[in-house]
């Protein structure tokens, strides 16, 4: 095993690898490169996003939309969402362990795994170790934003990777600061968390501004009057969002906004729940388990019914791998892999989509 003073060394060879086109140095980062490379040439431009965006991907607070199995618009989804989860930000991951049988960390390890951060054969420099912009988006908890640190800085040997935290949420951005003060200092450094609503990045706030009016029965919700400051078109690396797109009241719209602010050549890349189709008996027991265990658990551990009966309702509305990969590509990502551009992990109970934003956009 080489030794920390030796890793640059390593991680340079690595590189020259990579240059000189070795696949064996770096395979699936090659492969990954490839394929968009290869699909990127074959995409039309009319596959790609207009400069108008049609009018399904305009955030309209009228439009109708669904709040798991009920029929809302898109202003009452997005109210009722932030109810959702400051009612379970102090329990997110015992949620996430009831809706996955504690599978979500290992997906989580996976997804970032995958994605390497802080080490990118796409450099056009002899170097991987290249600064990057992560942008977590619906990341309040820091989940993910701390996987990418501690595999940036301290697998990849790469201090230049900073993660921005994005939530509509401040109740889950609030959880997610309290438990970034256990991470090193350095990597709190790079790290920074604003309040923003995904369908619409121009406007942000830093935690801990001044929010909407509440009342102790209407949680706290983003306020777009007192935003301060927009996330640039072509600024960041890496899009991710990992059990958030779901919750959405317009995703074209917030695909969208991903393909406007991630740089060309950049990625976007989400983890969610998908559908086990492909195995009846799987997907049948999953289903069991999430409709009639989930809620119950819900109310004997948090006394809270409503809040884990939507979050189930809402896995079962979410877009097929298929449906959702195609809306990705509507968005003018280029989508490519052997598996038809989506991974299934546990048999599609949850699923890997990436995109890639065209380098020539």
């Amino acid at each position: 095993m080489a030794t920390a003073a030796a890793r640059p060394a390593v991680l340079l060879r690595r590189a020259a690898a990579l240059k000189r086109g070795v696949a064996a140095a770096c395979p699936e980062h090659v492969q990954l490169s490839r394929s968009f490379s290869a699909a990127h040439q074959a995409q039309s431009q009319s596959q790609r996003a207009s400069a108008t965006n049609p009018d399904y991907a305009i955030p309209n607070p009228s439009r109708p939309t669904h709040f798991g199995f009920e029929t809302v618009t898109e202003a009452e989804k997005r109210e009722r969402v932030a109810g959702v989860f400051t009612n379970v930000a102090e329990s997110y991951d015992r949620m996430n362990d009831m809706m996955s049988f504690g599978w979500h960390r290992v997906w989580k390890d996976y997804f970032v795994s995958s994605l390497n951060p802080g080490f990118s054969p796409l450099t056009s420099g002899p170097d991987p170790r290249v600064p990057q912009h992560i942008l977590d988006i619906a990341g309040g908890t820091g989940d993910i934003a701390f996987r990418m640190l501690h595999t940036a800085h301290a697998v990849n040997g790469n201090p230049d990777v900073r993660v921005t935290i994005s939530d509509i949420n401040p109740a889950m951005l609030s959880v997610g600061k309290q438990r970034s003060r256990t991470l090193p200092a350095s990597q709190q450094a790079a790290l920074s968390f604003v309040e923003a609503n995904a369908e619409d990045l121009t406007k942000t706030k830093p935690l801990g501004m001044s929010l909407s009016p509440t009342t102790p029965t209407s949680p706290p919700v983003n306020n777009s009057t007192t935003a301060t400051s927009s996330i640039p078109d072509n600024s960041i690396d890496l899009y991710t969002v990992a059990f958030g797109i779901r919750n959405f009241s317009n995703i074209p719209a917030a695909l969208r906004e991903a393909y406007r602010v991630l740089k060309p050549g950049g990625v976007f890349a989400c983890l969610e729940f998908s559908k086990a189709d492909k195995y009846p008996i799987l997907n049948a027991l999953y289903k069991e388990w999430s409709f009639r265990a989930i809620p119950l658990i819900g109310q004997l551990v948090a006394g809270d019914r409503d809040s884990y009966q939507y979050l189930v309702e809402s896995i079962e509305r979410f877009p097929s791998q298929e449906e959702f990969r195609d809306m990705i590509a509507d968005a003018g990502f280029v989508v490519s892999g052997a598996n038809g551009g989506y991974e299934d992990l546990t048999g599609g109970v949850a699923a890997i989509h990436k995109g890639m934003k065209p380098r020539d956009a």
